[in-house]
């Protein structure tokens, strides 16, 4: 058990407070519930932002390579096809499949952690993750159904968006796809497509949504389901977006998500930025940084059907949370000017995965060390010793922007 005293503590329901936030067997409970037994109690001194860890509700884990695959300058695919036929074909490609797939599938996980992400979900097959989603240091959401794309010519995912669907409605988990990833006449069809087989209500993650018309959004805010934004890889690719303000307008649950850094951002404090850029720039009107907050929080945890758990700092939810330094009054704001150095600590279900030496009383008596900017990070697992068999087996210093550190103990600017 343990205490963080003096904490500015970020809600959505009630004002920012200077106050104590308790946890105990992996949970946050009321301070009148920490008796007895040892506990550890740390003073912030005001100086930090807690807020509940972020959560990505798009990503491709085996997918996190780089550099980016895109089209040529001055060019835009129509649909996901050709993309993934150029990603292929790529240096990135061939250079990543030197790696195994543990590497590739632990490389995420410090790809999210860095960012202050303690959840995520992988969208492949389960086939092709079971084994490697345990490994990671963060949570990786192992209870879903899925497609790869609302069309006959997606990469046959599952069993049939009508088979999945059905399962996720028996196991109360989301059914996530892709849907209208392009401009083509099937992408068009997509939300017809799964009203046929029956699969529009409120378990669907529907994952980019370019293509959509303004009956197909008012056709999905009526079911209830959610959208995640992608805009780093949805404006890669095809030089637009989905159309989010009117999503926002019609009451859709909106998350954000990364999707995989070969054609989105290197990780989920860049894409937040990106998202609140391109929204200035499409519709010459602020996104309000609380809105975003929302959307890699509460908004991401509805959307993968585990609010009850997780996404808020309140009693009885698992103890996800974040410390970011208190550089400004709005921790919204703040939120959205936080790079991986200004992380303090990162902790998920009550345990303390990465953070800054002062907080090693929480951490667990095995874990590794890297140096970010100029600190010396605790951090489970050893991303260092990761870092270097990359290397070793490239034969050159790659250099993987979502992990900000040197492996040889130097920090990165």
């Amino acid at each position: 058990m343990f205490s963080l005293k003096n904490g500015i503590v970020v809600s959505l329901n009630r004002p920012c407070r200077l106050g104590e936030l308790n946890v105990l067997d992996g949970r946050i409970v009321p301070r009148n519930t920490m008796n007895g037994g040892r506990k550890v109690s740390l003073d912030l001194r005001g100086r930090s932002y807690i807020y509940p860890a972020l959560i990505n509700s798009h990503d491709h884990l085996q997918g996190n390579y780089l550099p980016a695959v895109g089209p040529k300058r001055g060019n835009f695919y129509l649909t996901w096809q050709p993309w993934d036929g150029d990603l292929k074909a790529s240096p990135t490609f061939v250079e990543r499949s030197r790696l195994s797939r543990e590497e590739l599938y632990r490389l995420s996980g410090y790809k999210n952690l860095f960012s202050g992400v303690a959840t995520v979900i992988d969208h492949f097959p389960h086939e092709i993750n079971r084994e490697f989603l345990p490994l990671l240091p963060v949570r990786a959401v192992a209870e879903y159904t899925l497609s790869h794309e609302a069309a006959p010519n997606d990469l046959k995912w599952g069993a049939g968006i009508g088979v999945e669907h059905r399962r996720a409605l028996k196991k109360n988990w989301p059914f996530v796809t892709h849907l209208a990833e392009g401009f083509d006449d099937i992408c068009m069809g997509a939300v017809e497509r799964l009203e046929k087989h029956k699969a529009l209500d409120d378990h669907c993650l529907l994952v980019h949504c370019i293509a959509l018309s303004d009956r197909d959004i008012r056709k999905i805010a009526g079911a209830g389901a959610s959208v995640c934004w992608c805009p780093a890889s949805n404006m890669r690719m095809f030089n637009v977006s989905a159309k989010v303000r009117k999503m926002l307008k019609a009451g859709i649950n909106l998350s954000l998500g990364t999707d995989s850094s070969a054609t989105g951002s290197v990780n989920l404090l860049e894409e937040l930025r990106y998202a609140r850029n391109l929204y200035r720039r499409l519709y010459g009107e602020e996104l309000p940084a609380r809105t975003l907050f929302k959307m890699v929080t509460l908004n991401a945890a509805r959307a993968l059907r585990i609010a009850g758990r997780t996404g808020v700092l309140d009693p009885g939810k698992l103890a996800d949370l974040m410390l970011i330094k208190a550089r400004r009054d709005d921790p919204f704001e703040n939120l959205l000017e936080a790079r991986p150095q200004d992380i303090e600590l990162v902790v998920v279900a009550g345990r303390a995965i990465y953070g800054e030496e002062r907080f090693l009383a929480l951490a667990e008596a095995s874990c590794g060390r890297v140096v970010v900017g100029s600190r010396t990070m605790f951090v489970a697992g050893d991303p260092g010793a990761l870092y270097r068999e990359v290397r070793r087996k490239l034969g050159f210093n790659k250099v993987l922007e979502y992990l900000p550190f040197e492996p040889e103990g130097k920090g990165r600017p």
